[in-house]
């Protein structure tokens, strides 16, 4: 993998006599070094060891938590930690990645000592990210120094990057006031991805054909991330006041004077209140939906208690209940009595979520090989898991897969200029930092270059990446025809009509593959991917020549795919908005039942065959 730069930085021993130091200084006096030294881009570029990296983070958090987490809290009682946990356990997996990268560097192993930050650099920066909105904080190697206890008088907190951000308004103190006009309602939703707003969109519209009421709150703050349906479905849609999430500012409570408190980490002593000191920059520079500041946090709590004083809805209806607007989401629900219920919008793995904790009361999930992570994670003290599917995938049933190749054609050869490829293949990417998305893209074409057959390639970005994140393998001189897919369209939106679909790890590796569409999980190797293969649904595909052997065996054709390797990964029926609407209104008139027949306690057998299946 590709460095992930912070800064011009080396780190060179400066001194031979007694306890060793390792000072950071400008690249430029590297080259005059004459004891050990190394540039920190090749640290930052070191791979760690996994299940180090977990325990490690693991200790940090919990001793951040211990010390730290009744700082602040929501005048609703959330404390800060728990909101933030997603932010601040990213932010914590840079520190311990940094650690662990400099104890497998071999000078400083066998000569550990003391780190001296580089004068005036930030401690906090932000890592590069081809996403629109989301962004990708980081420590710099001043700030990993500072939290080992460095002197840092003439340090700021924030890198120049983050200081150079346009601040945001902290005028207003309180969301603008609700609508007169919002009646009770029986179900309220949340909103603020595409992806969540695919997922709950057909299980709203099967609750309204029910005769059950509900409301949609779009909480989107980055335009193609909003939800375009509403009462043609039979449902009422808001949108949050534009000012909702504009409040940035300090976070009181997590500025504490430096004490003896310190978590160990791998030989390593960090400074909890330096840490604490650090991680309040993610609560006061972060904005949007996704990274709310904690100030925004405080008033979208108010805003949501009046909502839900208002409405009174019998069900919290989420996708996404672990970062931070979900977490307060589940939160605000348990209070006011009401039910919350969780639907998966994406594939999970063991590594695929920052925090693995799921705090709705029902339980959601795809697949039969879900049912082990979802009861993991969860942290409700009643929570059930349900095998159901996913209500987005309903519509595959009646897909045009023609419609769909002809929209590929044109993409390929625009205006019939030019002859479209015979075989097309669809990129479905994810949203990593540059230099990461270039070694997929350099992966990929070497591959279709390579291949036996006339191949084009199609790229469908994320939803949440910009548009000029594929710049430079549209432009490419040689290779196959390239081209990009309208974001309104997305992977899903033509897959049905490609040859084969590759991504490390997008959902639509699922939709796919429930098409009978071959699929290709690329990256390097330890890449996260679906896990597809391991149920012979796909095939991995580590280097261009793997890419290139498994596309030019498709010419044989696919081999048909077991109705039950298909399950373990998504129950697919076509049904699935129908069967969670159900479950949504059976527990709101009747709570659990014990002649559920779908209902499973501990032990019970969970084979949802052409059922539901639900596992306490």
């Amino acid at each position: 993998m590709s460095p992930r730069t912070t800064g011009g930085l080396g780190l060179v021993r400066s001194s031979n006599v007694g306890k060793p130091t390792w000072t950071l200084v400008g690249t430029g006096a590297l080259a005059h070094a004459r004891t050990d030294h190394i540039h920190t881009t090749e640290l930052d570029a070191t791979a760690v060891d996994k299940q180090l990296l977990r325990s490690g983070v693991e200790d940090v958090m919990e001793a951040v938590d211990r010390y730290s987490a009744k700082w602040a809290a929501t005048p609703g009682g959330a404390d800060w930690l728990h909101v933030q946990h997603v932010p601040v356990r990213r932010f914590v997996a840079e520190i311990v990645r940094k650690l662990l990268a400099l104890n497998s560097w071999a000078p400083f192993a066998s000569a550990p000592g003391p780190l001296t930050l580089a004068p005036h650099e930030g401690l906090v920066g932000l890592r590069s990210s081809s996403s629109r909105e989301y962004l990708a904080y980081t420590v710099t190697w001043s700030g990993v120094a500072y939290v080992l206890g460095a002197a840092a008088p003439h340090n700021p907190t924030r890198s120049a990057q983050l200081r150079n951000r346009a601040r945001t308004s902290t005028a207003n103190t309180e969301p603008r006031p609700l609508p007169s006009d919002l009646g009770r309602q029986d179900v309220l939703a949340l909103s603020w991805t595409s992806r969540h707003a695919a997922t709950l969109t057909p299980v709203l519209a099967e609750l309204a054909r029910g005769g059950q009421r509900s409301l949609l709150l779009d909480l989107a703050t980055d335009a193609a991330e909003r939800c375009s349906s509403g009462p043609a479905t039979g449902f009422e849609l808001r949108a949050a006041p534009s000012d909702l999430f504009t409040v940035s500012g300090t976070a009181e409570g997590l500025h504490r004077p430096d004490d003896e408190h310190v978590v160990q980490v791998e030989g390593h002593g960090i400074q909890l209140a330096r840490l604490v000191r650090l991680l309040s920059v993610l609560l006061e520079t972060s904005g949007g939906c996704t990274q709310p500041s904690w100030r925004t946090v405080v008033r979208a709590e108010s805003w949501l208690d009046d909502i839900l004083s208002t409405t009174r809805p019998h069900t919290v209806l989420l996708s996404n209940d672990t970062s931070p607007l979900g977490v307060l989401a589940a939160h605000a629900a348990e209070r006011h009595g009401a039910n919350s219920v969780h639907v998966q919008h994406g594939a999970w793995t063991p590594e695929s979520v920052a925090w693995p904790a799921l705090h709705s009361r029902d339980i959601i999930v795809m697949g039969e090989r879900d049912l082990a992570l979802g009861r993991g994670w969860a942290r409700h003290p009643e929570a059930e898991v349900h095998v159901l599917g996913q209500p987005r995938f309903d519509v595959l049933t009646s897909l045009s897969r023609q419609t769909q190749r002809r929209y590929l054609e044109n993409l390929l050869a625009p205006g019939g200029r030019r002859r479209a490829p015979t075989r097309i293949a669809v990129w479905a990417c994810q949203p990593f930092n540059p230099d990461h998305l270039k070694s997929h893209a350099d992966l990929l074409l070497d591959g279709l270059a390579e291949a036996a057959g006339d191949w084009g390639l199609v790229i469908a970005p994320h939803p949440a990446q910009g548009a000029d994140a594929f710049t430079a393998p549209v432009k490419r001189d040689a290779g196959p025809p390239i081209a990009v897919v309208d974001p309104r369209v997305g992977a899903r939106g033509c897959l049905a009509g490609a040859n084969v679909l590759a991504s490390a790890y997008s959902t639509c590796g699922i939709e796919a593959a429930l098409l009978g569409i071959p699929v290709l999980e690329i990256g390097p190797p330890g890449e996260r991917t679906l896990g597809l293969t391991s149920h012979g649904l796909a095939t991995r595909c580590e280097a261009a020549g793997e890419v290139a052997e498994a596309l030019s065996g498709l010419r044989a054709g696919p081999a048909p795919i077991p109705r039950a390797a298909l399950d373990a990964v998504c129950r697919w029926r076509g049904d699935s908005a129908t069967r969670i609407a159900r479950l949504i209104t059976d527990r709101a008139t009747s709570g659990p039942r014990a002649d559920d027949s779908t209902h499973h306690h501990p032990g019970a057998a969970a084979s949802p065959k052409d059922e539901g299946a639900s596992v306490r």
